[in-house]
């Protein structure tokens, strides 16, 4: 079969990507134990059988042995274990994936975040609006180059920042937006390119969880001036430790190759390669062997990418009248999501009372893996730590250093509301079947049924 008809067998079967691990024996010919599927079952909680095992779900991140590790073995026996034709085909691949002139990797998606917030001139007195509802990568990249955090809440049907709260946080201090797109489902950028055209801010997008998700027929890391990505083991497309950036501005890109690379320069940078360094930089290339893992794993993101955006808009369908269940809403002109987390907000009193502790403690014991995602990320004791620092004290007055009023400017009452009530599931849960699909919407009912006695 060629690949374009093996594609289109995937995206037609209803497993997706679950169809040809099954067919690729990488997992058991049954992902639940459907026989258990009943209105009358008792909650596992309460001393009833499971609907999964431990074995049910992909296992994360995937390695098939038989066409994936030819390019890795020969890159390995080589010897040639720096960045060379490998990292380079990687690259172009990205590059190509996203729909944007170029990509460069780094070791991993906090250093691409670093580089290129520092390549875009970035720095100490600046500020950088962005998200309170993000991983800390995102905040500790702002912090490195030695800007302002400043937050802005969040939309709280979508999970991403709101546009609307942004403009009201622009200060004659303000560099860029630093968006993310949170749990891989693409924020509003219509309406947050607007802003950033009317006030002349650059757009930076942290795409790190957001691999091949599209908004308005783009995929989110070509809309900004630059984006970039982390290909972290638990990552949709994952290398273990990498990252990169991409964007369609050659000087920028040619200068986080130098960046990345000691400061030498790279094509439009002035110098020559091999010459003088002229920038004061770090060493964060990628290898090659990670280069061949990421180009195995490329291989399936296409087909995985579609399968959980089908997968997460048919768990939604089953769950959306579970009274004390909301699941989260994409922007309407997002055709794809890339759930790198699949989530919904719970609220207790759908549940007789029952905490989202018990709820998610019942809905593990079903096997379904599951947390409750992000905590308040501005009151942490890094941000008090940083304001504390010389560099900190030197570039910023004592008011905006004070932590306490700090936390006051920066509170963000719908992000402490998610904080408190979502409930997430990983991606990998998402490429199972639509049979799946359905047992984890019964087990949800189950223990809204049983909740009284839990």
């Amino acid at each position: 079969m060629g690949h374009s008809s093996r594609r289109k067998f995937l995206r037609q079967s209803s497993l997706g990507a679950a169809g040809y691990l099954f067919a690729s024996g990488l997992v058991n010919s049954s992902f639940a134990s459907s026989s258990v599927f009943s209105p009358s079952r008792t909650p596992a909680i309460l001393g009833g059988q499971p609907l999964f095992n431990e074995t049910s779900w992909v296992k994360w991140p995937m390695w098939v042995q038989s066409e994936d590790e030819k390019t890795l073995i020969e890159s390995v026996r080589s010897g040639v274990w720096s960045r060379a034709k490998l990292v380079d085909e990687f690259e172009n691949k990205w590059a190509a994936a996203i729909g944007v002139k170029r990509c460069l990797t780094v070791v991993n998606g906090t250093n691409a975040l670093i580089t290129a917030i520092n390549q875009l001139d970035i720095g100490a007195g600046d500020e950088v609006i962005t998200t309170p509802y993000t991983f800390i990568a995102s905040v500790q990249a702002i912090l490195a180059n030695n800007a302002m955090p400043v937050f802005a809440d969040i939309d709280p049907a979508t999970y991403q920042i709101d546009p609307d709260k942004i403009e009201s946080k622009i200060t004659k201090k303000t560099k860029a937006i630093l968006v993310v797109h949170i749990l891989g489902l693409p924020a509003d950028m219509d309406r947050i390119m607007a802003v950033a055209k009317k006030h002349n801010l650059i757009v930076i997008e942290d795409a790190c969880q957001a691999h091949l998700a599209v908004y308005d027929h783009k995929v989110v890391g070509s809309i900004g001036r630059t984006g970039c990505f982390s290909f972290q083991n638990s990552k949709n497309l994952p290398i273990g430790e990498g990252g990169a950036i991409v964007s369609n501005d050659d000087k920028f890109i040619d200068n986080c190759f130098a960046a990345h690379n000691l400061g030498y320069a790279y094509g439009t940078s002035t110098g020559a390669v091999a010459g003088d360094s002229f920038m004061r930089a770090s060493k964060i290339r990628l290898t090659e062997y990670a280069a061949a893992i990421g180009l195995a794993q490329l291989k399936r993101l296409e087909d995985q990418t579609n399968t959980r955006h089908e997968n997460a808009a048919y768990l939604s369908s089953l769950i959306k009248d579970i009274d004390g269940v909301k699941p989260i809403k994409l922007y309407d002109k997002v055709t794809r999501g890339a759930y790198h987390l699949y989530s919904f907000r719970y609220n207790p009193e759908g549940f007789k009372g029952m905490s989202r502790t018990k709820f998610l403690d019942a809905l593990r014991k079903e096997g379904v893996p599951c947390s409750g995602g992000y905590k308040v990320m501005h009151t942490q004791e890094f941000m008090r730590e940083t304001f504390n620092s010389r560099v900190y004290k030197g570039f910023y007055s004592k008011k905006m250093l004070d932590f306490e009023d700090y936390k006051q400017r920066n509170n963000c009452p719908e992000n402490a509301a998610l904080c408190n009530d979502a409930v997430w599931m990983t991606q990998n849960v998402l490429l199972g079947s639509r049979k799946d699909m359905e047992g984890i919407a019964e087990a949800i009912r189950n223990i809204s049924k049983n909740a009284g006695k839990i």
